[in-house]
């Protein structure tokens, strides 16, 4: 039996975006093929409103899907289609940005603590020019499961299977497949959540410390794996990890901010039309 092992292991880097929120950057930009299917992958977290108060203004996005996972705050989505949304802790707004989308995300806070994630996940050439989608879940609408080991997963994409327990998320998407978890390791735990071969898998520490296939991986640590054999989780003393799992497209893939297609061409037009007024139509 093969066990899948640590490719490589990085931290991020700090910026902002929007009108000027904090955050970490984990991946984006640069050698995206690696990542493949995922483009992107930012963590934000600030108890300062100066931080985050001002939020994402309307802005347009084409080719791609983006998912947010609040931990904590409040956060309310607007689009152009009429969609409007309250992205509280524990939820996930899933959007998927296809021909176009022009929205805005504006914190429906002015203290406290706003943490979460955000994702950037593509879609194959024969869905980029599809129309456009929003759909907000509730905390309550995103399966929990505890296993016997007592390990707790919020099983966001996906189909979750571990010492026993099959549970099917809250979002299931073609061509790309994603599997999207939260996992909560208490001390002295191990878990081996079943994926599939040959999809790429990228874990992320986000608290605590954990050990895969014998090698540490610490707290603000992402790591990527091989794409093939069983996945070994352990913590001694206690970890939340996020776990993304996806099938490789293999396109090509041209960025230019907000706009993810497979040509230079491709590009230009998505730049024409929002410069027209017409990325939405």
């Amino acid at each position: 039996m093969s066990i899948r092992e640590i490719l490589d292991i990085s931290t991020g880097r700090a910026t902002s975006d929007g009108a000027g929120v904090r955050l970490t950057r984990l991946f984006g930009g640069a050698g995206p093929e690696r990542f493949d299917p995922f483009l992107m992958l930012d963590e934000f977290g600030s108890d300062n409103p100066d931080e985050y108060i001002a939020g994402f203004p309307p802005h347009p996005h084409r080719g791609f899907e983006t998912i947010t996972y609040m931990i904590e705050g409040r956060m309310r989505h607007e689009d152009h289609l009429g969609n409007v949304g309250l992205l509280e802790s524990g939820g996930v707004q899933w959007m998927t940005a296809a021909r176009g989308v022009i929205h805005s995300e504006m914190p429906q806070q002015e203290r406290g603590v706003m943490r979460g994630f955000q994702l950037w996940l593509n879609l194959p050439a024969k869905s980029k020019m599809d129309n456009p989608g929003y759909r907000d879940f509730a905390p309550a609408e995103i399966p929990h499961v505890t296993l016997p080991s007592g390990i707790e997963a919020v099983i966001i994409a996906g189909h979750f299977q571990a010492e026993g327990i099959e549970q099917p998320g809250a979002v299931q998407r073609p061509d790309t497949e994603p599997q999207l978890f939260d996992l909560h390791l208490p001390a002295g735990t191990s878990i081996e959540p079943q994926l599939t071969d040959g999809h790429r898998l990228l874990l992320y520490v986000f608290e605590g410390e954990i050990s895969v296939a014998g090698k540490h991986l610490g707290k603000n640590q992402l790591a990527r794996l091989t794409e093939r054999g069983e996945l070994q989780l352990t913590s001694g003393s206690g970890a939340r990890v996020l776990l993304l799992a996806g099938r490789p497209i293999g396109e090509p893939i041209v960025q230019y901010g907000p706009f993810v297609m497979n040509s230079r061409e491709e590009i230009e037009q998505a730049l024409r039309d929002f410069r027209d007024g017409v990325l939405t139509e």
